[in-house]
C-alpha cells in the first residue's frame, strides 16, 4: 500500500468531518437564536405598556442608586408599567425589587456573565438568554421608555445601542432618561465639545435624553413624553413593531 497517498485521503477525510461538526454547530446556533426570540415574543408581547431600567450589577443596595433605582421601579409599577431588567445583582435586582412590591409585572432578561451569576428573586416574569444580542433586541423591542442608571461598559453599550437605534430611525422614539445627574455629566460635556463640534452628532441627537434625578419626575417625564404626542399611553404601532426586526 503506498503510505503517501492514504495519510493525504485520511487528512481529508477528517477536514471534511471538522467542515461538518462546524456546520451542524452553526446551524445549531440559529436555532437557538430563533427559540429565544420565540420565547421572548411569547412572554413579553401582552406586557404593555414596558419600561426597561438599565444599570450596573456591582452596586450594592447601600448605594444609594440603588435604592433610587428601586424608588423608581416602585412608582413606575404602580402607574401601570411593566419594569424590564436583566434580571442580574445590582441596579437589575433594585428594578425587579421595585416593580415586584408593585401592581404591574417585574421582568428579568438573564444572562449569564461573570458579575451575574444568578437571576435575583424579585422576577414575576424570568427569560434567560444565551446571545447578547437577542437580549438587546428584546429590550429595544419591548420597552416604552429606558431608563440609564449608573453603569459600566455593559450599561453604555445598552445606552449607545437605544440611543443608535433611534437616532437611525431603526427603531420607535421612545424617552431616554439618565439618572444620576452627576455620573453623568462628563459624558455629556465630552458629547457637546467633541461629538458636537465635528459634526458627528446634530444638536438635536442631544434632545434624545433628558437627565432626571427624582423618581417622581423620571414617572412625570414618561408620561409627558406620550401625553406631547397626543398618545393615550405608550404603545407600538405595526410599522414600530416592523422596523424593531432590523436585524
Amino acid at each position: 500500500m503506498n503510505k503517501r497517498k492514504v495519510i493525504p485521503s485520511l487528512r481529508s477525510l477528517a477536514d471534511q468531518e471538522r467542515a461538518t461538526a462546524k456546520k451542524a454547530r452553526a446551524s445549531w446556533q440559529m436555532f437557538t437564536i430563533m427559540a429565544e426570540f420565540i420565547e421572548a415574543t411569547e412572554y413579553l408581547s401582552e406586557i404593555r405598556p414596558a419600561v426597561s431600567i438599565y444599570g450596573s450589577a456591582r452596586l450594592k443596595p447601600s448605594s444609594p442608586y440603588y435604592k433610587l433605582a428601586t424608588q423608581i421601579a416602585r412608582k413606575l409599577s404602580d402607574a401601570g408599567f411593566a419594569v424590564i431588567s436583566g434580571g442580574g445583582p445590582g441596579i437589575m435586582e433594585a428594578a425587579n425589587k421595585g416593580a415586584h412590591a408593585g401592581k404591574a409585572p417585574s421582568v428579568g432578561l438573564n444572562i449569564e456573565l461573570p458579575h451575574e451569576q444568578s437571576g435575583n428573586q424579585w422576577q414575576d416574569i424570568s427569560l434567560r438568554f444565551r446571545h447578547f444580542f437577542t437580549r438587546k433586541v428584546t429590550f429595544v423591542k419591548n420597552s416604552d421608555a429606558v431608563i440609564v442608571m449608573p453603569g459600566g461598559f455593559g450599561t453604555l453599550d445598552e445606552l449607545a445601542e437605544v440611543l443608535t437605534l433611534i437616532q437611525t430611525k431603526k427603531s420607535r422614539h421612545v424617552p431616554i432618561i439618565l439618572v444620576g445627574a452627576e455620573f453623568w455629566k462628563g459624558l455629556l460635556h465630552w458629547f457637546e465639545t467633541a461629538l458636537l463640534p465635528m459634526g458627528l452628532i446634530n444638536p438635536e441627537d442631544m434632545k434624545l435624553m433628558q437627565v432626571i434625578d427624582d423618581p417622581a419626575q423620571v414617572l412625570e417625564a414618561v408620561l409627558a413624553f406620550y401625553e406631547d404626542r397626543g398618545e393615550a399611553e405608550p404603545h407600538a404601532t405595526k410599522s414600530d413593531e416592523d422596523r424593531m426586526f432590523y436585524l
